[in-house]
């Protein structure tokens, strides 16, 4: 049986969640990358990890960024995704080592793209993110990331410092094996589009956005 990459970097001879494919150079806007490609077989699904310099084994800077189709690709300011991405890029090149673990698979926190699309156009008639989730019948948040663990026990790393405004994103993380030596803030300035988005996942889903305090002024 093919060898298989375990949570914390080991081979085995058992099927297990990650197993690296493809490693290529990827120079980006940001600076000169280090494409990981993984297959999940637990979940189907293919997953990159961008590399940036040598990483160590404890306090990695890293991110781990759900895909998001349009915040990504087409700029949407329904959410903060795509600023985030690029923000956590330039941190990583700027900090000279670090990891953006791309984890496909987590559009619209797991419920897919045309449902994300079909709770957007809930939202858009009054319901707020999590209401729109639960009234297409969805989780408010499926998203796994046991093949992030993978990738990352893959890469060598043992702990991280985490970029991310999720505390849940940190539980996960620990459960699977990867110590979280420091959840770094990932704040992106809000806008009119989205100011109601983000008061919505801090309210109801217990992220750390301090900044939307000083903004009461702007209404979606």
């Amino acid at each position: 049986m093919t060898e298989k990459i375990g949570v914390l970097g080991k081979k085995t001879s058992q099927r297990t969640d990650v197993e690296r494919v493809v490693v290529t150079p990827l120079p980006t806007v940001y600076g000169e990358f280090r494409a990981y490609g993984y297959f999940d077989h637990e979940r189907g699904d293919e997953q990159v990890a961008l590399v940036y310099g040598e990483l160590g084994a404890e306090g990695v800077l890293a991110r781990l960024h759900s895909e998001c189709l349009t915040g990504d690709a087409f700029g949407s300011r329904h959410c903060e995704c795509g600023d985030q991405l690029a923000s956590a890029l330039r941190s990583v090149a700027a900090a000279g080592s670090g990891v953006v673990v791309y984890l496909r698979g987590h559009e619209g926190r797991g419920i897919g793209l045309l449902a994300k699309l079909r709770a957007m156009a809930l939202q858009a008639e009054g319901l707020d993110t999590v209401e729109a989730n639960l009234a297409l019948g969805l989780p408010v948040d499926d998203r796994d990331y046991g093949a992030a663990a993978g990738i990352l026990g893959d890469l060598g790393v043992r702990s991280v410092r985490l970029m991310s405004n999720n505390p849940r994103k940190r539980e996960a993380l620990v459960r699977h094996g990867i110590e979280v030596a420091e959840q770094v803030p990932l704040l992106i300035p809000p806008c009119e589009s989205n100011i109601t988005y983000l008061r919505t996942k801090r309210e109801r889903l217990d992220h750390h956005l301090p900044h939307l305090d000083a903004l009461a002024h702007l209404t979606s």
